[in-house]
């Protein structure tokens, strides 16, 4: 390789980032007893169109696209996408307790099947609109957890979806922060 050929480097070192979650313990994953209804609807949030899928790759591509200029807010950024992937191994772990299939399809309304796909991101170009879609997308996530929550009747159940709310919580904070600094 020439020695005067100019290299593009990044100068955002990643090392070292966590997940960006409470420092709160997680309930034990256990459920009552095995409900096909809970698991798709827990399938829902696993990787339906408002879910830790979406999440992971809505984060994980607005950290790609800004890490080079803003690269503190890629980190954190970062520690949100990771955050949300102990999530949906949480979920994983609990539809697969219910006895449901865990993949990347959901039983919408009349039993409709519908896969996962990047068309439920919303990959605005300019940073505050990442950061605010980003913070739409965490309120519609709790919505939809409580939503869960009031139909499934399974106290061990929404204990950890009690507990997911608290971590989606923060990213809320971290997001408002950053859109606050901007």
């Amino acid at each position: 390789m020439e020695e005067n050929v100019k290299k593009i480097i990044s100068g955002c070192d990643f090392s070292g980032v966590k997940p960006a979650m409470m420092d709160l313990p997680y309930p034990p994953l256990q459920v009552r007893e095995k409900n096909q209804l809970y698991a798709e609807l827990l399938s829902i949030s696993y990787c339906g169109m408002v879910s830790e899928m979406s999440a992971i790759m809505q984060y994980i591509n607005n950290e790609n696209r800004m890490f080079c200029e803003r690269c503190p807010m890629g980190k954190t950024i970062l520690g949100m996408a990771m955050g949300e992937m102990m999530h949906m191994q949480k979920l994983g772990e609990l539809i697969h307790l219910l006895g449901g299939s865990v993949c990347y399809v959901t039983k919408q309304s009349g039993g409709r099947q519908w896969m996962w796909s990047p068309q439920c991101l919303t990959l605005p170009e300019k940073v505050g609109e990442m950061l605010q879609a980003d913070l739409e997308s965490e309120q519609a996530a709790i919505s939809q957890y409580n939503m869960h929550i009031r139909m499934i009747k399974d106290d061990y159940v929404n204990a950890v979806l009690e507990r997911i709310i608290q971590d989606e919580q923060y990213h809320i904070m971290l997001l408002r922060s950053m859109l606050d600094s901007m």
